[in-house]
C-alpha cells in the first residue's frame, strides 16, 4: 500500500519526546505533541487565580518541555520557524486528535503499566492502518503489544531513536512477531530517506543492539580501569580521536550524557541477562557506585568524572576525578610512545594496526579491551542479530564509532587476531573459526564497488542490503580512479559523471586541491557530462590552507601570495563558468574557501547537517576566493525598486563581517549562502554523493548551457561606503570591535561598494575580483592579521586583537 506521513503524534514531551517532535518538524511534517495535564497548580498559576481546567495550566508540562528543548544547545531544530509545525496539547483533551495522524510515537516513562494505559487510549482514537511505535529502550517490545487489537499489533513496532535525535544517526527498528512486513519495510525506508537515519533492524532482546554492545564496552572499560590502574585522563586519551571516536571519548561523554543513564542501562542488562557470559561485567565498580551516591552524575550535577572550578582570579580550570581517592585533581598530560606513533597515520585502519602493536600501557589497553569486545560481539550472533554488519552499523551510528567492531577486527587481520585473542584468554565464537577454516579471512570485502559482508548461514559473501542507492567513495576508489594527486582523487561515478574528492588534513584547500578541481573540470569538459565535488571525510572543507598564506606573508613573498589568491579566484570562476554542470556536495564544516566554491556551483546538494560560512574575518582577512565578489553580486540581485539599497547591502555585509556560520543546511539558505532553486538537501549523509550525481545528470539532460560572465553588478560606491564607515566607527567607539576589526570592516565595505565610486555604477565580476584580491593582499601585510592566523595555526583558537 502507498503510505504517506503528513502528521505525526508524539505522546510524551520529555527529553526524548520533545526532540523527536522537533526532528519530524525539521523535515516538514506536522506534529502533535502531547503530555499529561498537571495534577496541581504552580504558585504563579494560583496567584493568577487559574484553575486546573484552564488550557494554559493543562498544557503547562508539554509547553515547558518544548520551550526547554528549543533553548537547549545544540539546538534540536534546523531553524526557529520549524517550531510552527508543532502543536501542543494534553492527554485529557487532545488524545482524540491522534485520529488525524498517520503515525503515533509513544515516548512516555519507562513503565510497562503506564505504557499500557496510554495504549488503551490510543486504541480508542487511532485510525486503523496507521503506524504506532514505541521509543522504549528497556522494555521488551512484544510485552507492550500484548492484549492489543490485531490491527494495532500488525502496525506496531519499536522505533528507538538515540539522543539527541537530530544529530545521532541511529534508528533501531524492533518488530514483534505480529508486525507486518510492509510496516517494517516502510519504517526502515522512511527512517533512512526522510529522517536521515542509519536504520538497523533489531531483534527484541535486552537493550537491542547498540546499547547492548556499547554499554558492554563501557562497563568492560570501567572494570579495566581498576585492573590496569588507569586514570580518567588516560582513558579519554586512549579512547578518543585515535580510535576514530569523538574528542569527548569515554568519561567526558559520560558526563555529558549523564552517569545515571549508563547506570540504568547497565543495571537493566545485569537483571535481564543472567546467562550472558559477560554478566559480571554489568556489575557497577565501587567507584561508580560511590559517584552515584554522591550525585556526581556529570554536567547535570556540575561534576562527574570532571569538575569545572573557578579560581580566585576569575579564570576556570577543569579538574579530573582520581578514581582511587575520589578527589578532584588538576589534569595530568598523558604521554605514550604508542599514541605518538599513531599521530602521523591518517588512515584509521592503518592506525589501528600501529595502536595494536604498542608495547606500553596504551597498547596493552587496546589489546585487552578490543580482544574482549571481539569475543563479545562474535558471541552475540545470532542472539541479537543474524548479520554481523548490523552490529557495526549500530555502533557507528549510535555511539559515533568511525569503525564498528568487526571492521576493526578486519583491519587488524582476523586470523592473526584470533590467535592473539586466545593467548589473552579470549575465544572467538565457533562461527569465526568455521569462516577461517573455509578459507574466508575477512568479515567484509569489496567487489566491483559493492561492499559485501560474510553471511554466516550460507558461508558466503552478500551485498549489504539497502546500500544499492549509496555511492561510497572508499568502495570505488581502487577500481574507478582516473586521476589523482597528493590532495585529491577523481573517480568515475558512471553515467557520464565524475567526482572530485579532497583528502587533505581537514580537507583544507591548497595548491593541490586547486589543481585537482581544474583537472577535474578539464577531464569532464572533454569526455564527460558533469562533475560532482564531494567527499566522505568528516568535514567537506575547513577552508583555505591559511598556513601556506601565513608562511608566504611572513616571508613577504607578495607575488606568490597574489598568484595563490588569483588561482583560488580563477578556480571558483571555473566552477561557475565551465561548459558542464558542476554540483557540490558539502556536509558538516563547509567554511571559507569550501563555502566560496559552493557559492559558485551550478547546484549545491548538501546534507542537512551542513555548517556553512565565510569565516575569514576571524583570521583578519576577507573572503578572497571570490566570496566577497559573489556576495556583492547577490546584493545587487537583491536590490528592488523602492527599497533602501543600503539596508540590503548591510545585511550581506554583516553576514561576512560577523563570520556567520549556519547551524544547518536550512539556515545556510537563510544566511544567503544558498540560492533558491539552486540547492537540495539530502537528509541521509550516506546518500549525498549519489543524490549529487543524480542532480548533475538532471542538469545535463536539461541541456546545460554555459552561463555568461556578469557585467551588470550594481555597486553603491560612496553612498554605501558612508554607511559602512559610520557603522564601523560607531562599533569601534562603543568598544564592540577592535581597531583592527574596524580596518577589516572598511576593507570589506570598500570591495562590496565597488570602491569609492562617486555614484552607483554597474561593474563586472573581474572588477570586483581585482578589488577583493587587492584588499586580501593588503590585510596579509598587517601584523595583527598575521597574529590572528598564527593563533589559529598554533592554538586552534581565534584571536581578537
Amino acid at each position: 500500500m502507498k503510505r504517506l506521513i503528513k502528521k505525526v503524534a508524539v505522546l510524551g514531551s520529555g527529553v526524548m519526546g520533545s526532540r523527536i517532535a522537533c526532528h519530524f518538524a525539521n523535515i516538514g511534517v506536522e506534529v502533535l505533541l502531547l503530555d499529561i495535564a498537571p495534577k496541581e497548580l504552580a504558585p504563579d498559576e494560583q496567584a493568577k487565580g487559574l484553575t486546573l481546567d484552564n488550557p494554559k495550566v493543562k498544557n503547562r508540562i508539554v509547553n515547558t518541555a518544548l520551550e526547554t528543548a528549543i533553548k537547549s544547545n545544540p539546538s534540536p531544530v534546523y531553524t526557529k520557524s520549524v517550531i510552527n509545525r508543532i502543536t501542543t496539547g494534553n492527554f485529557d483533551d487532545n488524545m482524540k486528535d491522534i485520529a488525524g495522524c498517520d503515525w503515533t510515537i509513544e515516548v512516555v516513562v519507562e513503565n510497562l503499566d503506564i505504557k499500557k494505559k496510554v495504549y488503551d487510549q490510543v486504541e480508542k482514537f487511532r485510525k486503523p492502518g496507521t503506524l504506532i511505535t514505541s521509543n522504549t529502550s528497556g522494555i521488551p517490545i512484544h510485552l507492550m503489544a500484548e492484549g492489543r487489537s490485531e490491527d494495532f499489533k500488525a502496525h506496531f513496532c519499536g522505533t528507538h531513536f538515540f539522543n539527541p535525535p537530530r544529530y545521532l544517526r541511529l534508528l533501531e527498528i524492533i518488530p514483534t512477531p505480529h508486525t507486518s512486513a510492509e510496516v517494517v519495510d516502510f519504517v526502515m525506508h522512511y527512517g533512512d530517506q526522510f529522517l536521515g537515519k542509519t536504520t538497523v533492524l533489531c531483534k527484541d532482546t535486552p537493550a537491542f543492539i547498540a546499547n547492548r554492545v556499547g554499554v558492554y564496552s563501557i562497563m568492560a572499560l570501567l572494570h579495566l580501569v581498576e585492573k590496569m590502574d588507569l586514570t580518567v585522563e588516560e582513558v579519554d586519551k586512549f579512547t578518543g580521536p585515535v580510535l576514530g571516536r569523538a574528542k569527548s571519548a569515554t568519561f567526558r561523554t559520560s558526563d555529558v550524557v549523564g552517569l545515571d543513564t549508563m547506570i540504568n542501562v547497565a543495571n537493566g542488562l545485569y537483571n535481564n541477562l543472567p546467562d550472558d557470559k559477560a554478566h559480571n561485567l554489568f556489575v557497577l565498580p565501587e567507584y561508580v557506585k560511590k559517584m552515584a551516591e554522591n550525585k556526581w552524575l556529570g554536567d547535570k550535577t556540575k561534576q562527574g568524572f570532571y569538575k569545572k572550578v573557578k579560581n580566585a582570579d576569575g579564570s576556570s580550570d577543569i579538574l579530573a576525578l582520581d578514581l582511587k581517592t575520589l578527589e578532584y585533581k588538576p589534569q595530568i598530560k598523558v604521554k605514550s610512545a604508542t599514541l605518538d606513533a599513531t599521530k602521523p597515520v591518517e588512515n584509521l585502519r592503518e592506525r589501528m594496526r600501529v595502536y595494536a602493536k604498542g608495547t606500553d600501557k596504551a597498547g596493552e589497553f587496546f589489546r585487552t579491551s578490543f580482544y574482549g569486545l571481539f569475543e563479545y560481539v562474535s558471541d552475540r550472533i545470532p542472539e541479537i542479530s543474524d548479520e554481523l554488519y548490523r552490529i557495526d552499523d549500530a555502533l557507528r551510528a549510535g555511539f559515533g564509532w568511525e569503525l564498528g567492531p568487526f571492521e576493526v577486527w578486519d583491519a587488524l587481520g582476523v586470523k592473526d587476531t584470533v590467535a592473539k585473542m586466545k593467548e589473552k584468554g579470549n575465544e572467538a565464537a565457533a562461527w569465526v573459526h568455521q569462516m577461517l577454516d573455509a578459507g574466508n579471512e575477512t568479515f567484509y570485502k569489496v567487489e566491483n564497488g559493492v561492499k559485501k559482508y560474510y553471511d554466516i548461514p550460507s558461508q558466503s559473501y552478500k551485498a549489504v542490503p539497502g546500500t544499492e542507492s549509496f555511492i561510497i567513495l572508499d568502495n570505488i576508489r581502487e577500481s574507478k580512479t582516473i586521476w589523482k594527486n597528493s590532495g585529491t582523487t577523481i573517480t568515475d561515478l558512471g553515467d557520464g559523471i565524475i567526482n572530485l574528492e579532497f583528502h587533505t588534513k581537514m580537507n583544507t584547500i591548497g595548491a593541490e586541491v586547486l589543481q585537482g578541481i581544474n583537472k577535474a573540470i578539464d577531464i569532464a569538459e572533454k569526455d564527460y557530462r558533469g562533475l560532482v565535488i564531494g567527499n566522505d571525510g568528516a568535514n567537506f572543507s575547513a577552508g583555505a590552507n591559511v598556513g601556506m598564506i601565513f608562511m608566504m606573508a611572513v616571508e613577504q613573498e607578495w607575488d606568490e601570495v597574489n598568484m595563490a589568491v588569483k588561482m583560488f579566484q580563477n578556480t571558483s570562476m571555473r566552477i561557475r563558468y565551465s561548459s558542464i554542470p558542476v554540483v557540490l556536495a558539502p556536509h558538516n564544516l563547509t567554511l571559507g574557501g569550501g563555502c566560496e566554491f559552493c557559492l559558485h556551483a551550478d547546484h549545491v546538494q548538501l546534507n542537512a547537517e551542513t555548517y556553512m560560512g565565510l569565516v575569514e574575518f576571524g583570521v583578519g582577512l576577507i573572503p578572497g576566493g571570490g566570496g566577497t565578489k559573489e556576495f556583492t553580486l547577490r546584493t545587487s540581485d537583491d536590490f528592488k525598486e523602492g527599497q533602501i539599497e543600503q539596508n540590503v547591502l548591510k545585511d550581506r555585509f554583516l553576514t561576512i563581517g560577523m563570520a556567520k556560520v549556519s547551524t544547518s543546511a536550512a539556515e545556510a539558505y537563510d544566511l544567503g549562502y544558498l540560492l533558491k532553486d539552486k540547492y537540495s538537501i539530502s537528509m541521509n549523509r550516506s546518500r549525498l554523493i549519489a543524490d549529487a550525481k543524480e542532480k548533475a545528470i538532471e542538469l545535463a539532460d536539461a541541456g546545460y548551457t554555459q552561463p555568461a560572465h556578469r557585467k551588470d553588478i550594481k555597486v553603491l560606491g560612496k553612498a554605501g561606503l558612508g554607511m559602512v564607515y559610520i557603522g564601523a566607527n560607531s562599533m569601534y567607539s562603543g568598544h564592540y570591535i577592535s581597531e583592527h576589526d574596524k580596518k577589516i570592516s572598511e576593507k570589506l565595505g570598500y570591495v562590496m561598494c565597488g570602491g569609492d565610486l562617486s555614484s552607483p555604477t554597474l561593474v563586472t565580476e573581474q572588477y570586483l575580483l581585482d578589488l577583493e584580491r587587492e584588499a586580501f593582499l593588503s590585510l596579509c601585510g598587517e601584523r595583527k592579521t598575521l597574529e590572528r592566523i598564527q593563533s589559529i595555526i598554533t592554538k586552534g583558537k581565534p584571536l581578537r586583537n
